[in-house]
């Protein structure tokens, strides 16, 4: 069998998850409302967020800048499991056992919660209990298993190091978690919806926030000029949609990853996959139409940084090759998610001395849990209950290992590319842009960004983000200007499509 890429994936991106059901539409925010809880943000922390807040009988508004779902939830990997990669060991050594041992439970309680829920409204979403497996095909990463399989018995996690894996290739070792689980997102929350709505919960699309207002009790704004009077506002968006001076800026970066649903020649062995190498290549089975398919996913890096986009689709389109045989690929997406300094999400209150805004962020990829345990920990904060988990999560920590160090180096990277970006030589003119292509071009001496379209239309846009002043790169692979600084991204006509921007680009005239 050949090992080439056979180049079956489709020409534009699309996830299954949000093409398997019709996901419910909500009008935009036109009028100023009054409410005990706004959220901005209507991805699976968001929503999950508002219906434990409406089953406590509190006036919730749910806030999104686009469709709901539409986001990094619409995009994940759907894989619900307290294995994050290997994390265990490296978080007994910087933060101690006890706090380890929280993150599991924390993320078991997640899975709990949404196992529950299924079975409670009886909601058929491909919901599967599976084991979930890190493993390796190099023998420097041997030592790093057996920590981690170290860390599991000592933090009492139900899991082992094994010498093989039911995969049909050969590993060196793997470290399994079990009875973890998987299913499709999109059903699942959209039941979620049908309770919010039921129970009198709001939520608005197409509704921008700009900020909020903190005299007294919070008061959420939009771009439209509509206010939300709240007694507490929660940033279930990414980004913390009120960044005090550049503080969330400054501790997080944001990375891309991709995915492509696939049929195999070979049978899929059960269970949920992920290397402990680079680059990341991550497994699980799913049904597409009745049909058994296999997602490969991973190739991730910064946003707005690397190869041509293209490229990571091919890789991962070559290892299925190489492994299970790929016969056709009906959906390829990517999604982007958040790294804090630490590799710990943010949760909980997210200015001092405003204990009344709460922040959800920087799930680093794992948001099927750590999306819950959001969700689960803020209804508990604004709700007056007590939680074993809020000092680890709390937004306002900092560990001098390995804050410090990330920090220097995370920052270090934005300026690097601030100023490359400025300084960056455009390879092409207008007239060289072929249909569905873009570049970077010069107009009157101006970086400027092309795209023509199929039709041979030319869309020109700034390239200045409209967030901190960093250059745009094109994204060949989804048709998009992504930001190499902190994650913003457009449409090829410059509109927002992932924040933390909120303004568009700016147009340029044509030459």
């Amino acid at each position: 069998m050949s090992t080439d890429p056979i180049e079956t994936f489709p020409q534009f991106p699309q996830s299954y998850w949000l093409d398997s059901q019709e996901i419910p539409e909500f009008p935009e925010l036109t009028s100023d409302l009054e409410v005990d809880v706004a959220i901005v943000g209507a991805g699976i922390t968001g929503l999950t967020t508002a219906y434990l807040l409406t089953q406590k009988g509190l006036k919730v508004a749910v806030l999104n800048a686009g469709r709901i779902l539409h986001g990094t939830t619409g995009h994940t990997t759907a894989k619900i499991t307290a294995q994050h990669g290997l994390i265990y060991d490296e978080y007994r050594s910087h933060f101690g056992k006890e706090k380890a041992r929280h993150y599991y439970e924390a993320n078991q309680e997640a899975l709990d919660f949404i196992r529950n829920t299924i079975q409670e409204h009886n909601i058929d979403c491909q919901f599967l209990e599976q084991d979930a497996y890190v493993y390796t095909q190099d023998e420097n990463y041997i030592r790093k298993l057996e920590a981690e399989a170290d860390a599991y018995s000592e933090l009492g996690i139900q899991g082992r190091f094994e010498q093989s894996t039911p995969l049909p290739f050969s590993v060196k070792g793997a470290v399994v978690m079990e009875r973890q689980a998987q299913f499709n997102p999109v059903p699942f929350l959209t039941h979620l919806v049908k309770h919010i709505v039921k129970n009198d919960g709001h939520i608005f699309e197409n509704t921008t926030v700009n900020g909020v207002e903190k005299s007294g009790s919070p008061t959420v704004t939009t771009q439209n000029g509509r206010k939300v009077h709240c007694k507490y506002a929660v940033s279930a968006s990414h980004f913390p949609f009120n960044d005090r001076n550049g503080f969330y800026f400054a501790r997080l970066h944001t990375e891309r990853s991709y995915a492509l649903a696939a049929k195999t020649s070979k049978p899929y062995p059960g269970g949920m996959y992920i290397n402990a190498e680079s680059p990341a290549r991550s497994l699980r089975s799913v049904l597409i139409n009745g049909e058994p398919m296999v997602i490969f996913s991973g190739e991730g890096h910064k946003t707005g940084q690397g190869i041509c986009t293209f490229r990571h689709f091919e890789a991962l389109e070559k290892f299925g090759s190489e492994t299970f045989g790929i016969e056709n690929i009906p959906y390829r997406w990517s999604a982007q998610d958040v790294f804090t300094l630490d590799n710990l999400p943010y949760i909980g209150q997210e200015l001092q001395g405003h204990p009344n805004i709460l922040v959800a962020t920087g799930y680093r990829k794992w948001g099927m849990t750590t999306s819950v345990v959001a969700a689960i920990l803020n209804t508990k904060l604004i709700t007056g209950e007590d939680s074993p988990y809020r000092e680890l999560f709390d937004p306002h920590r900092f560990h001098a290992d390995p804050d410090i160090k990330t920090f220097i180096a995370q920052n270090t990277d934005v300026a690097k590319h601030l100023v490359a970006g400025k300084l960056e030589f455009a390879q092409k003119h207008t007239d060289e842009i072929d249909n569905d292509e873009g570049a970077v071009v010069r107009i009157k001496g101006k970086r400027a960004g092309a795209y023509r379209d199929p039709n041979g239309v030319l869309h020109l846009v700034d390239t200045t983000c409209t967030h901190m002043g960093c250059e745009v790169e094109w994204n060949g692979a989804e048709r998009t200007w992504d930001c190499p600084c902190h994650g913003s991204r457009y449409n090829y006509e410059g509109d927002v499509i992932e924040g933390p921007a909120k303004k568009a680009l700016g147009k340029v005239d044509a030459p």
